[in-house]
């Protein structure tokens, strides 16, 4: 499955707690068929690895440990590696299995807990986001919606939209080779984008999501003159020709823009998280972060998007276990291999926002900080 089915329902799922172990595997994957070849040799070796580990385990029944591993191969056969994206991630306990191709990178691990390690599936929901592109030509206006890094044409609201026909139906190429000038002072030209923002206020209506306009300036500019709707856009991408597409060229024209509101994304979150500590309603730290996620306090978990962690429960305490060190008989329910997931799991039970951040980012507040509700 990949990130367009992710729903609120599925990750919240997938997060319950199971009879211990819940086994996860999470391997990065190339997309090219020329890099992929190695993906299924280390996929084979990581499931050979987890079962290697539930052998060991002392706390595994025999009868659970052959149905986990049967149902790890069970997943291993229906992993299409030709189609991979960026990362798999393997879900197995007793009597279930699922099997998600994401579009973010993630680390090469295999994990046993009592529950799935779901954070790479949070941290691609949230960067797969779906959102619009509106490509506007003074002659052709078309809507497109955008998810898991890919375009396709959407009919709504409209859309596509053209002009009334009128002596000249290829009016924006003319105006570019001097044929034509002053398309944008014609008053069926300004009619035509009048109802481009009609449709696309009901648009953003009834389907709310981030808007990303393409068109030549003048077509953009006409468009925020006649109309209201096109001024919710986060960003625009000054270039023409890409009315009609093809959705890859308009995907590559649009990966500057996505780029720059993922960094400003990110700025907002380190922004928040610097105001609340103003305000004291902020903890940072893995111990502090664990006290009041657990109080269910936590309005906004930001963390490092590669930061993970091992650690055993000891009278409520988190003591650090050297991930190197680590031998299968200690991998039990005492020990949590990566209590950052514990931690984004339970601040999604009790409805907290959670956004991912580039390694770095939180570095003065040891890679992991939360705003405080109260």
């Amino acid at each position: 499955m990949r990130t367009t089915g992710l729903t609120s329902r599925t990750l919240t799922a997938l997060r319950a707690k199971r009879p211990y172990p819940a086994v996860t595997i999470t391997l990065p994957t190339h997309r090219r068929e020329t890099d992929n070849a190695q993906d299924s040799v280390r996929l084979r070796n990581l499931v050979a690895e987890a079962k290697r580990r539930l052998e060991a385990a002392p706390d595994v029944p025999r009868d659970a440990r052959f149905d986990i591993s049967a149902q790890l191969d069970r997943a291993v056969a229906d992993a299409d590696l030709r189609y991979a994206l960026d990362s798999l991630v393997i879900f197995a306990a007793k009597g279930e299995y699922e099997v998600w191709s994401l579009p973010r990178t993630a680390p090469e691990r295999v994990v046993l807990s009592d529950t799935f390690l779901t954070r790479n599936l949070v941290a691609a929901r949230e960067r797969t986001r779906p959102y619009w592109v509106l490509t506007v030509a003074s002659d052709h206006t078309a809507l497109w919606g955008g998810s898991d890094g890919s375009l396709q044409q959407v009919r709504a609201a409209g859309f596509p939209m053209a002009p009334e026909p009128g002596d000249n139906e290829d009016v924006e190429r003319e105006e570019r080779i001097g044929n034509a000038p002053g398309i944008y002072d014609d008053e069926r030209t300004r009619q035509y984008l009048r109802q481009v923002d009609t449709g696309l206020d009901c648009l953003l209506a009834g389907d709310p999501r981030p808007l990303y306009l393409v068109g030549l300036a003048p077509a953009l500019s006409l468009l925020d003159e006649v109309g209201s709707a096109a001024k919710a856009a986060v960003s625009r991408v000054p270039k023409g020709g890409l009315a009609g597409g093809p959705a890859k060229a308009l995907t590559e024209a649009l990966r500057p823009a996505l780029g720059e509101q993922a960094a400003r994304h990110a700025e907002r979150v380190i922004q928040r998280t610097e105001q609340a500590q103003g305000r004291r309603a902020f903890a940072a730290g893995l111990e502090e972060v664990w006290q009041v996620v657990r109080e269910g306090r936590i309005d906004l978990l930001a963390v490092e998007e590669n930061y993970q962690r091992p650690v055993r429960l000891t009278d409520g305490h988190l003591i650090p276990v050297d991930a190197d060190e680590m031998i299968s008989a200690e991998h039990g329910p005492a020990v949590q291999e990566d209590i950052v997931d514990e931690i984004i799991e339970a601040a999604l039970d009790t409805g907290s926002e959670v956004a991912f951040v580039p390694d770095g980012s939180l570095a003065g507040c040891e890679r992991i900080a939360a705003v405080l509700r109260f």
